[in-house]
């Protein structure tokens, strides 16, 4: 079926979807993501191409087991999200894993986002947090949808394999981190303890604070212990995915040790 007109129904919705007003479905673009998308065995409810899918997707569409719509060009472009459209699109449910799965191991090392709110910026730590060996991810309430196409693009596929969940209290999350055994930790410049005289080794939630303001008042406060990266003067602060990436890795070199 060609659709031809971007004020058809189906194209409506998934604008919906892509605009995050579809809360229990994601938009998913571009080849790798769709893949990714599909290893992960979320349902898929809807695909869409062009018109003449180059014969490179033709064994990626041959995996696809939903309805599939071929797209005017005009109408795909209108529809990606993306400067250059990617060719297909599928719209998919939503990951929603069990708390329980983010304990599952003996000595879980979690990460916590209290606001964070450039999708970019929180895909970018989706992605380290699943190199690093992070456990799952805790996104607190304010922050950037973790299933946005471009958070998913920048997470290259990790939030499609990493427990996430979104939309959470964050007082509730250090009170059931603690509850299960856990250490909390957050990130601050403000903090007298060096990130690499933390002991990474034990169970562990790591928090990191919102771009401008850093993490809240309350959840400083909750938390066990505060942690903050040494920097040479005169540079004040680290981008928050470039700040997750040094206190992981250092997480990850103790762990190895």
């Amino acid at each position: 079926m060609l659709i031809t007109s971007s004020s058809n129904d189906r194209i409506k919705h998934a604008r919906r979807v892509r605009e995050g007003r579809e809360r229990d479905l994601v938009f998913v673009e571009g080849d790798r993501l769709v893949g990714e998308c599909l290893a992960s065995g979320l349902q898929l409810y809807a695909c869409f191409t062009t018109a003449e899918p180059p014969a490179a997707q033709q064994t990626l569409l041959e995996r696809i087991k939903c309805p599939v719509f071929q797209l005017s060009d005009s109408v795909l472009e209108s529809l990606s999200d993306t400067t250059s459209t990617q060719g297909i699109i599928v719209i998919a449910e939503r990951p929603s894993p069990a708390l329980d799965r983010l304990f599952e191991s003996q000595s879980p090392l979690l990460l916590g986002l209290d606001r964070i709110q450039d999708p970019g910026n929180l895909g970018t730590l989706v992605r380290t947090a699943e190199a690093s060996g992070v456990n799952g991810i805790f996104s607190f309430a304010g922050s950037a949808d973790a299933f946005a196409p471009k958070t998913l693009r920048s997470s290259m596929g990790s939030a499609f394999r990493l427990p996430i969940l979104p939309n959470v209290s964050g007082l509730g999350v250090v009170e059931t981190c603690r509850a299960r055994g856990l250490k909390t930790v957050v990130a601050t410049g403000e903090a007298d303890l060096l990130h690499y005289d933390y002991n990474w080794r034990q169970p562990t939630l790591l928090i990191l604070g919102n771009e401008g303001r850093g993490a809240s008042t309350e959840i400083m406060n909750a938390c066990d212990a505060r942690v903050r990266i040494p920097l040479h003067e005169p540079v004040e602060s680290l981008n928050v995915a470039a700040a997750g990436a040094a206190i992981l890795f250092e997480a990850v070199r103790q762990r190895r040790a």
